[in-house]
C-alpha cells in the first residue's frame, strides 16, 4: 500500500477516507512544515497532502533530486505556496480543491463588507469595553451597502459568487476587472483598468489568485484613487496587497475602511494595522466551516485515490 503524509490535522472522516487507499501518517502540529520537514516528506512518502503555508519552493525540490513523492494533493484552491513548475520538473504532480471553497469564501467577503461598512467590529469592541453609553442618532454612523457600487477584481468562481450575492442580495451595481470577460446571468460591467474601476466604487473586493503576477496589485496608487468613504476587502491572498500602503491609506483616512481575512506576512499582522479602528481583521476564516473543510479534504482525497489507482487526476494544476 502506498504511503501518504498529511501535514495538518484534518476532519476525521477525511483521514478515514484516505486510509482506504493509503497508509496514512498524520502530523498533529498545526504550524506549517519547515523546509527540512518538506524535504523529508518528498523523500519518504509516495504522496503528500499539504496546505497553506507549506512552502514547497524550487529550493526544496532542488534538494531532493529523486523524490519518492509523486503527488502533492493540496488542501485548498490556492496553490501559490507550491512552485508548480519546479514540482513538475521533479516529476511531481500538483492538485487542488476548486469549487469546494467558493460559497464559504464568498460569504466571508460579504461578512467583511458588512462589518467594515457598518463598523461592526468597532461597535463590538465598544460594547465589550463597558464604555458604551447607549443609543443616540449619530452614534457610529457607517455606510449603507444597498444599491451601492461594488468593484470586484478577479471574476473566477469566488468573484462570481460575491457578485451574485451583491447583486441579488443588496441590489448593488457590479463592476469587475478580469483578464477575460465572463458571461453572467445578471447585469455586470467589465472594466479594463483596475485603478479606474476602484475610483468609482463604494466597495473594492480583491478576489484574484496569489502569485508573482498579482503581487502588490493593490498599491498606493489604487488606494489614493478610491473614494474617501470607500471600503477595501481582501479574501484572496495577503501578498496581492501592499500592506504598508494600505496601512498608510487607513491611517490618513484616504479610504473609509478595510476588511481583511488574509495578510501579506501571515500570520504576522503589523501592530500598525491591529491598532486601527477602521479595519476589520479576521484570522483567515474564508473556509472555516466543518462541512466545507470536510468537502475540501474529500476532494483532495479523490485526487489521491485517482493517483493510487493510476487514473487521471480530477483537479491537476
Amino acid at each position: 500500500m502506498k504511503t501518504i503524509y498529511i501535514t495538518r490535522p484534518l476532519p476525521e472522516e477525511v483521514v478515514a477516507e484516505a486510509r482506504q487507499d493509503y497508509e496514512v501518517v498524520l502530523r498533529r502540529n498545526t504550524a506549517p512544515l519547515s523546509q527540512n520537514d518538506m524535504r523529508h516528506a518528498l523523500r519518504e512518502y509516495d504522496a503528500v497532502l499539504p496546505t497553506l503555508g507549506d512552502m514547497f519552493d524550487a529550493e526544496v525540490f532542488a534538494d531532493v533530486p529523486a523524490p519518492r513523492c509523486k503527488l502533492l494533493a493540496n488542501f485548498g484552491v490556492g496553490y501559490n505556496h507550491i512552485d508548480v513548475a519546479a514540482a513538475r520538473a521533479a516529476g511531481i504532480a500538483v492538485t487542488n480543491t476548486p469549487g469546494a471553497v467558493t460559497d464559504a469564501t464568498a460569504d466571508i467577503a460579504l461578512t467583511l463588507m458588512l462589518m467594515s461598512a457598518r463598523r461592526a467590529a468597532e461597535g463590538e469592541r465598544l460594547v465589550r469595553s463597558g464604555k458604551w453609553t447607549g443609543w443616540h442618532p449619530t452614534q457610529m454612523l457607517g455606510m449603507h451597502l444597498s444599491r451601492k457600487t461594488v468593484a470586484i477584481a478577479g471574476m473566477g468562481r469566488i468573484g462570481q459568487a460575491i457578485a451574485q450575492r451583491c447583486f441579488f442580495g443588496f441590489g448593488m451595481k457590479v463592476m469587475y476587472w478580469n483578464r477575460s470577460p465572463k458571461m453572467m446571468e445578471f447585469d455586470v460591467e467589465r472594466v479594463e483598468d483596475l485603478t479606474e474601476m476602484a475610483a468609482v466604487a463604494d466597495v473594492v473586493v480583491a478576489a484574484v489568485p496569489g502569485g508573482a503576477e498579482t503581487q502588490h496589485m493593490f498599491d498606493a496608487d489604487l488606494f489614493h484613487a478610491m473614494k474617501p468613504h470607500a471600503h477595501f476587502i481582501n479574501i484572496s491572498r495577503g501578498e496581492v496587497v501592499d500592506e504598508t500602503a494600505l496601512i498608510a491609506a487607513l491611517q490618513s483616512k484616504t479610504i473609509g475602511g478595510a476588511g481583511l481575512d488574509v495578510y501579506e506576512h501571515e500570520p504576522q499582522v503589523p501592530e500598525a494595522l491591529r491598532v486601527l479602528d477602521n479595519v476589520t481583521l479576521l484570522p483567515h476564516l474564508g473556509t472555516a466551516a466543518l462541512e466545507v473543510r470536510a468537502q475540501m479534504g474529500m476532494m483532495a482525497v479523490q485526487n489521491l485515490q485517482a493517483f493510487a489507482q493510476g487514473k487521471p487526476l480530477p483537479n491537476q494544476v
